[in-house]
């Protein structure tokens, strides 16, 4: 199968590029190198093609689809950004260039597409109150984080919540601007499998990881932060109490779904979202603290620091993917954090300006969901 990956030079689309290639496939790599993702230019990987190609550019994504079976869609603006000034750079990214790229896969008469989905699109987690049942808590207050009280209360009775898994069944709440593009992207490929017939999933990626992550941006990950921390000889820096619950994916897990994805029988006419996840979820303070024993430390310090709109846990139910497409997890997060701890990362351009801010831990709470630092083509 001959499969257009767009981004297929960054953190996540890169892997996707080697697993198709270790399966027998022909993978096509469409990115822009945007000096923001790329301030070094990678080498294609022999035997690839490569198209230097932004995502939004409709005469170079329709002849980038001449003769595709398939297309995963990895290219997009990452993370949290700094803050809504980053709105319209988001919105034309992820938006704009994937309402360019269904048009032209609607032309050239490409009817499967696999989409890099984010858990963000979800906000909050699955709370248990135990009067009230499932409950769904609203923003976390400013006194009650100014007063180290982290944990999400009842809505109705005030009561402590236990949190759980989040199915794709969940109602969405994004609650800042990369939520709302990503959730976009969904309803956009939506409408285009209604429109043309064709199968589209969205892989609902969890807090993504491994070797390859870009260090030091204000795009990246909580992961990315504290292995370039670590890097630096530098003590991680935890948010809040560090009892913020994650799913951490590794990035080679997240490629084989990718594939299987690509070569599954999914339904046409409409859109399937699979949650993409470990199933073992870990603390934020956990992810530190082996990351910094494998790496030899310096160990982890909670500041008790927070932001306001982070989420207080989100961990998914992947089920679905496992029934329905036989996925699974094949790296342990402590094999992972190990390979992480000592793998090299991406340079990026945000190093310097990363570097004056050690303490914002940008993605602490929300993660990163796909591609590398910034731009189109993750």
């Amino acid at each position: 199968m001959r499969v257009l990956v767009t981004g297929g030079a960054g953190f996540i689309g890169a892997h996707i590029v080697t697993a198709l290639r270790e399966g027998g496939h022909q993978p096509v790599v469409l990115d822009a190198l945007l000096p923001g993702a790329h301030p070094v230019a990678p080498e294609p990987p022999a035997g690839v093609e490569f198209l230097r190609t932004d995502v939004r550019d409709p005469e170079g994504v329709r002849a980038a689809l001449d003769g595709v079976d398939a297309v995963c869609h990895q290219a997009a603006m990452v993370g949290l950004g700094k803050d809504f000034a980053d709105a319209p750079a988001y919105v034309s990214c992820n938006d704009l260039g994937t309402a360019v790229l269904l048009a032209a896969m609607t032309e050239r008469g490409v009817r499967r597409l696999v989409l890099a989905g984010s858990m963000v699109v979800y906000g909050e987690g699955r709370y248990e109150c135990p009067a009230h049942g499932a409950v769904r808590p609203g923003p976390r207050h400013p006194e009650d984080l100014a007063a180290g009280r982290f944990e999400p209360r009842c809505p109705e009775c005030a009561a402590s919540l236990s949190p759980g898994l989040v199915g794709e069944d969940a109602p969405v709440d994004p609650r800042n601007v990369y939520a709302s593009t990503k959730l976009a992207q969904e309803h956009l490929a939506a409408s285009w499998a209604r429109a043309t017939g064709g199968a589209a999933v969205s892989l609902r990626y969890h807090n993504v990881y491994g070797p390859g992550m870009p260090r030091d941006t204000p795009y990246a990950g909580v992961a990315s932060f504290f292995r370039s921390s670590l890097a630096r000889g530098e003590a991680p820096r935890v948010f809040e109490d560090g009892g913020q619950r994650r799913d951490f994916v590794h990035v080679r897990d997240v490629a084989a779904a990718n594939v299987l994805a690509l070569t599954a029988g999914s339904p046409g006419g409409a859109l399937t979202a699979y949650n993409t996840g470990s199933g073992d979820p870990r603390t934020v303070g956990e992810m530190a603290a082996a990351l910094a024993d494998a790496h030899g430390g310096p160990g982890p310090v909670v500041t008790g620091e927070y932001r306001l709109g982070d989420v207080r846990h989100i961990t998914a139910d992947s089920a679905r993917l496992r029934r329905e497409l036989g996925w699974r997890p094949a790296v342990g997060f402590v094999a992972g954090m190990t390979e992480f701890a000592r793998a090299g990362q991406r340079a990026s351009a945000g190093v310097a300006q990363a570097e004056a801010l050690t303490s914002e831990p940008a993605g602490v709470a929300a993660g990163v969901a796909a591609g590398a630092a910034v731009g189109p083509t993750g």
